[in-house]
């Protein structure tokens, strides 16, 4: 069940923690990035089911990249705030997509959004606080 949606193309960005979670997936649509991961054995906890700390990762992957990517040229920022709401599931197998919302990106911080779905079915929610890094 390694099938990748059509239109997923590796993360463009990784680095040593990232590349231990995936292979994690995006995708650009009209409405803000989309980052995509299958959940395999290793992301799941003892009930069998997808670990929150891989969602909340994928959250601030997903919403640090949309924020930082949406300036030209990018904005460097760091997490300084983020909340989790869980409201499912995803079990092993499960192709997991984090669709974010950039709210604002300003000269000290930005605010991001993103909800994770399975298929149809939203999973979870996170908002998230980023510091703009100066030089």
């Amino acid at each position: 069940m390694n099938d990748i949606p059509e239109g997923f193309a590796t993360l463009s960005r990784t680095s040593p923690y990232t590349e231990l979670l995936g292979p994690i997936y995006q995708k650009t649509e009209a409405s803000g990035l989309v980052v995509g991961l299958r959940i395999e054995n290793r992301h799941c906890n003892a009930r069998g089911l997808a670990h929150g700390g891989v969602f909340g990762t994928l959250a601030d992957i997903a919403m640090g990249y949309a924020a930082a990517f949406s300036t030209e040229p990018p904005t460097p920022m760091v997490t300084a705030s983020q909340t989790m709401d869980y409201v499912g599931k995803a079990e092993q197998g499960d192709w997991v997509e984090v669709h974010t919302d950039v709210h604002k990106v300003g000269r000290s911080m930005a605010f991001a959004g993103c909800r994770f779905y399975v298929g149809s079915r939203c999973i979870a929610t996170a908002s998230a606080v980023f510091s703009v890094v100066t030089a």
